[in-house]
């Protein structure tokens, strides 16, 4: 009996062996093939990683986490900056009169207005014609046509030249009342080194900001050509920023002044040696003219004075307006005060007031004519 009984437990042993093998081996099926379905609890996603602390080296369990650079900030948009005066700001006028050169007046010769191109052109490339530009700046409560940002149909003017105010309506009969006046005059500009500037440059000048002023009709031809010799603002406390502003537009083209002109100016800036002089915003340094050195000459090589002509003598050339200079001119040689202020504007800057018609020193003659 023994050997069956050996024999049954040997069977019975390989059975349980067989058992324990297939039940270990559904385990590890089982395992495998949870390991394939899900990550395993202990992996984390590659974003919430944090970044290494340095090149090749992780961040060590008891480190802190590394931060996580912040994005770069876009840089803004330069903002627009407003054109600015070119002369430094601390330069007086006064200082600014003695670098112009000093020379005679050139002939009138060739002056037309076309040599400064088209009237009220568009230089800052803003949209506006200059006309518009000059009115928007100097008028009061400016008012514009529906839909435009240029065209200037009312405001208010307080003239510099008189010290009045005036009311500008647009009109046909109207509009002309407050015209725009060239501080430095083209045809005084012309005979003052303008004709060698290039057409370019000469219609910047005509149209510069610097150089223009709204004012009204009856100043406007009260001035006409006139350079600070002839002619001043009858406002007195406008004169130094007058006198100014005419320096610095000759200044900034390279051009000259007369030793009359200089004088009257440097004669003006006495009671305001501090009044400052200012710069273009179209030009950012003096222009060269054209065939000509860029460097001003000095006062010093200013040619000397042109004897003024006798009284009771006709102007030099016979090309004077009449009647012929004589100290009995008066105000009543005369039907108008446009002619009486011609004939003084000529003579005046060789032989002063010799007929006493400017009775204030305001460079206005005759003013109680019609």
């Amino acid at each position: 009996m023994r050997p069956r009984r050996r024999f049954i437990a040997a069977g019975f042993l390989i059975v349980v062996l067989l058992v324990l093998w297939l039940i270990a081996g559904t385990s590890a099926d089982a395992e495998e093939s949870r390991g394939q379905s899900s990550p395993a609890p202990s992996q984390t996603s590659a974003a919430a990683v944090p970044p290494p602390t340095s090149a090749g080296s992780p961040t060590g369990p008891g480190s802190p986490p590394a931060k996580v650079p912040a994005p770069a900030e876009r840089s803004r948009e330069p903002e627009p900056v407003e054109p600015q005066d070119r002369q430094e700001p601390d330069v007086a006028a006064l200082a600014l009169l003695e670098t112009l050169p000093i020379k005679g007046r050139a002939p009138k010769t060739g002056y037309d207005r076309d040599e400064f191109g088209q009237a009220w052109a568009d230089v800052d490339r803003n949209g506006c014609d200059t006309r518009n530009d000059i009115l928007a700046r100097d008028l009061g409560s400016p008012s514009f046509r529906s839909n435009e940002s240029c065209r200037v149909i009312s405001g208010v003017l307080q003239d510099p030249y008189s010290g009045r105010t005036v009311e500008f309506t647009r009109g046909q009969e109207t509009s002309g009342l407050v015209p725009v006046d060239h501080v430095v005059a083209l045809s005084d500009a012309w005979q003052k080194g303008a004709q060698q500037l290039t057409l370019e440059q000469r219609t910047l000048l005509a149209n510069d900001p610097l150089n223009l002023l709204a004012t009204t009709q009856r100043m406007n031809s009260q001035k006409s050509d006139g350079d600070a010799a002839t002619w001043l603002p009858q406002n007195k406390s406008f004169r130094c920023a007058y006198v100014s502003r005419q320096i610095s537009v000759k200044a900034a083209y390279s051009l000259w002044v007369t030793m009359a002109e200089h004088d009257a100016m440097e004669r003006i800036l006495a009671d305001c040696p501090d009044e400052a002089a200012a710069g273009s915003a179209l030009v950012e340094e003096p222009l060269a003219q054209a065939g000509a050195p860029a460097a001003k000459a000095p006062a010093a090589s200013a040619p000397a004075r042109t004897p003024a002509p006798e009284a009771g003598n006709a102007a030099p050339g016979g090309a004077g307006p009449l009647p012929a200079p004589a100290r009995n001119v008066n105000c009543s040689t005369f039907g108008t005060h446009a002619e009486a202020q011609t004939w003084f504007e000529y003579y005046h800057p060789t032989m002063g007031d010799i007929g006493g018609l400017d009775a204030d020193g305001d460079l206005l003659a005759c003013v109680s004519l019609p």
